[in-house]
C-alpha cells in the first residue's frame, strides 16, 4: 500500500464486534489450558478426557481468534465465522445458567456477550462497513 492511500475507518461496532470475539476466544484458550493444566498437575476424573477437552477448546478458540483479527482488518469473511460462534454460544450459556454453582455470572457474562455480538454482526451498518451485499444489491 502506498503513502498516499488511506486505510479504511474501522466503524465502532466493527471494533467491538472483533473485541467480542476476542473475549470469546480468549475464554476458550484460557478454559482449555486450565484443562489441560489441570490434567498434567491434578487428578481429573479421565485424564485422557481432560487433555482431549483442553485441546478441543484451544483448538476452537482459534476461530473466534480469526474472526476477531478478520474483523479488525475489515475482512468481510469475519463475519460469518463471528456469527457462528455467537449462535453456539448461546446454548453454552443456557446450559450454564440452568447449573446450581458458580457458573452462572459466567452463564450471564457469555449470554450478553452473544447477543451483543449478534446485534453488531448482524446491523446493516456492519455489513456495508464490511462490503457484503444483500441479496439483489448491485455490486456498484
Amino acid at each position: 500500500m502506498s503513502s498516499t492511500e488511506q486505510t479504511p475507518t474501522r466503524p465502532g461496532r466493527i471494533a467491538a464486534a472483533a473485541a467480542v470475539a476476542g473475549i470469546e476466544a480468549l475464554a476458550l484458550v484460557v478454559g482449555g489450558l486450565y484443562l489441560l493444566v489441570t490434567a498434567l498437575t491434578g487428578k481429573p476424573d479421565g485424564l485422557t478426557q481432560a487433555v482431549t477437552g483442553g485441546a478441543t477448546l484451544i483448538a476452537l478458540g482459534l476461530i473466534p481468534l480469526a474472526a476477531a483479527r478478520g474483523l479488525w482488518l475489515l475482512r468481510s469473511w469475519s463475519r460469518g465465522p463471528a456469527i457462528i460462534t455467537q449462535i453456539l454460544a448461546l446454548p453454552v450459556a443456557w446450559q450454564l445458567l440452568q447449573a446450581d454453582s458458580v457458573l452462572i455470572p459466567g452463564g450471564i457474562a457469555l449470554a450478553v456477550l452473544a447477543v451483543t455480538g449478534l446485534t453488531l454482526l448482524i446491523s446493516p451498518a456492519t455489513t456495508q462497513a464490511l462490503g457484503i451485499r444483500r441479496p439483489g444489491q448491485d455490486a456498484s
